[in-house]
């Protein structure tokens, strides 16, 4: 694994465990509900981006993706 690909694995188990801390549920189930509703295809396809911002900003884009793709967390 190259040493992008650790950068990219370390910032999406971050970003995945500070979305499940902020709305009380599992990794898994954050994990999940953001494969269910693209916000996981969003954190790919825009990470060069998305690793420059906070933590609580990247939750909340990610909570509006979920939401545009009909996840229902607020």
């Amino acid at each position: 694994m190259s040493r992008h690909e650790l950068n990219i694995l370390k910032f999406t188990i971050a970003v995945v465990t500070e979305f499940a801390k902020f709305y009380g549920i599992s990794q898994k189930q954050a994990y999940n509900y953001l494969v269910r509703f693209k916000g996981m295809e969003h954190l790919d396809e825009f990470y060069n981006v998305l690793h420059t911002l906070s933590f609580e900003d990247n939750v909340e884009t990610l909570a509006e993706v979920c939401q545009h793709n009909g996840g229902m967390l607020r």
